[in-house]
């Protein structure tokens, strides 16, 4: 691709989100996007990669910078490019601009966190050094943590980048694909509300917490053998 082409994506990405920022205010909102599909999808027909490419990009920097309304950035996947694209566009953006945000609060402040909190922090190191994608992916299958905390915070840890990367991936996927799948409804939808029903929040926790207890059982198994074989240690 050509230097021409690239800039004009960035250029669109640029007034999309100026556009955002000025007609939408503090956040993104569920009627605004709907009338904005209409707008869009003339273009989208016209241009499907640009289109996607200015979408993916533009998603990265929403969640780089947790603005919110990332929820109605994964509505507007599912409605402009179909569940399937939508969740790929979607989670690949999201965990990109992720890890944007973890890699900048590792190179930023880490070392200076880990010395002024070296002996408050010992457990939690240890912890992650042994378990942090369990951790992780609790975290990010649990949709009650803020964003923004969970990406910048990680970075201060013992985790490495890869992993969380992948970790983020699989566990955001599922809701991600729950707002594609509602997206393609975009039309019909009265409010956010109706897709997170208290159902799904449980299913969700529940899978989140699914690792980690399944962890703590073998564990205690492993735990409880061993004082089975060396009862003398007790």
């Amino acid at each position: 691709m050509n230097r021409y082409y690239w800039g004009l994506v960035v250029a669109l990405v640029g007034l999309v989100a100026v556009w955002l920022v000025v007609a939408m205010g503090p956040g993104l909102d569920l009627k605004t996007l709907q009338v904005a599909r209409l707008q869009v999808e003339d273009w989208r027909v016209a241009h499907p990669f640009v289109t996607a490419w200015v979408f993916f990009l533009l998603y990265m920097v929403v969640a780089a910078f947790s603005v919110p309304g990332i929820v109605v950035m994964t509505l507007a996947g599912g409605a402009l490019f179909g569940v399937v694209w939508g969740t790929v566009l979607s989670s690949l953006a999201s965990t990109l601009g992720a890890t944007l945000t973890f890699v900048v609060a590792r190179a930023l402040a880490r070392d200076a966190v880990q010395r002024r909190y070296k002996h408050q922090l010992r457990r939690i190191n240890a912890g992650f050094e042994r378990e942090g994608a369990f951790y992780l992916f609790a975290l990010r299958m649990i949709p009650v943590f803020p964003f923004l905390l969970i990406n910048a915070g990680m970075g201060l840890l013992p985790i490495r980048i890869w992993t969380y990367f992948w970790v983020s991936l699989v566990g955001m996927l599922p809701a991600t694909a729950v707002f594609a799948n509602a997206g393609t409804q975009l039309g019909r939808l009265d409010g956010i509300e109706g897709i997170l029903s208290p159902v799904l929040v449980l299913s969700l926790v529940a899978t989140g917490l699914f690792p980690l207890l399944a962890r703590w059982l073998v564990n205690a198994v492993r735990r409880r053998r061993g004082r089975l074989e060396n009862p003398d240690t007790d």
